[in-house]
């Protein structure tokens, strides 16, 4: 694992999120991080406060440039289908071409912490109930648009979104076809009505 050249924080919180996504967090200690970041043990306290500090810091840089940022944002002059589409797409083209097949950083410490540890596991949990709420909301735009129907169960169908993001991110650990992945989410979106017709497996481009 590269270290920062010198110390600096972003570059370090780049570096731990990486040793993390590939080791997992428990593989991990403090003085581990810290011959990584090429820092002393109380140099690491000193800037980080303990391991779960750090963690923290990590989770949030890793929500910033994950795939679903793009739930947050604002999507109110899009198809709803077209952007739930496309995102999935983007997971499979992103975990597909990753050359470890590390998946989610945070659906695997989800995994490993959530029913286990006491301090992060209630900090993960929040992140897919964080998911899942700008899920709701972008259905409920789409039912308020009338691009979904005025019947649609935002709710149960939020869920089944969040379930096959959580898996598909899962799956790609030991399927990395990127157009076997696409396969998986095409016929769950469609029987969840929210697949774009041009978002089909057959008229999209895979590598």
């Amino acid at each position: 694992m590269a270290r920062p050249s010198k110390f600096d924080r972003e570059d370090a919180l780049d570096v731990v999120m990486n040793q993390i996504w590939q080791t997992g967090y428990r593989n991990n200690s403090v003085k581990s991080l810290a011959e990584v970041l090429g820092i002393t043990r109380s140099s690491f306290y000193n800037a980080f406060g303990s391991q779960e500090q750090l963690f923290k810091e990590v989770l949030a840089r890793y929500t910033r440039v994950s795939p679903d940022r793009v739930l947050a944002h604002d999507n109110s002059n899009k198809l709803v289908r077209g952007v739930i589409t496309e995102f999935f797409q983007d997971i499979c083209r992103l975990r597909a071409r990753d050359p470890e097949w590390r998946g989610c950083m945070a659906v695997n410490a989800i995994s490993e912490l959530c029913s286990s540890h006491p301090e992060l596991g209630p900090v993960l949990a929040e992140v897919i109930f964080g998911s899942l709420e700008r899920l709701e909301r972008l259905l409920k735009l789409g039912v308020e648009t009338g691009e979904l129907p005025k019947d649609y169960d935002i709710r149960s169908n939020a869920l089944a979104v969040q379930t096959l993001m959580i898996g598909i991110n899962t799956l790609s650990k030991v399927v990395h076809s990127e157009k076997s992945l696409w396969l998986a989410c095409e016929a769950t979106l469609k029987g969840l009505d929210l697949l774009e017709k041009s978002g089909q497996a057959s008229e999209c481009k895979m590598a």
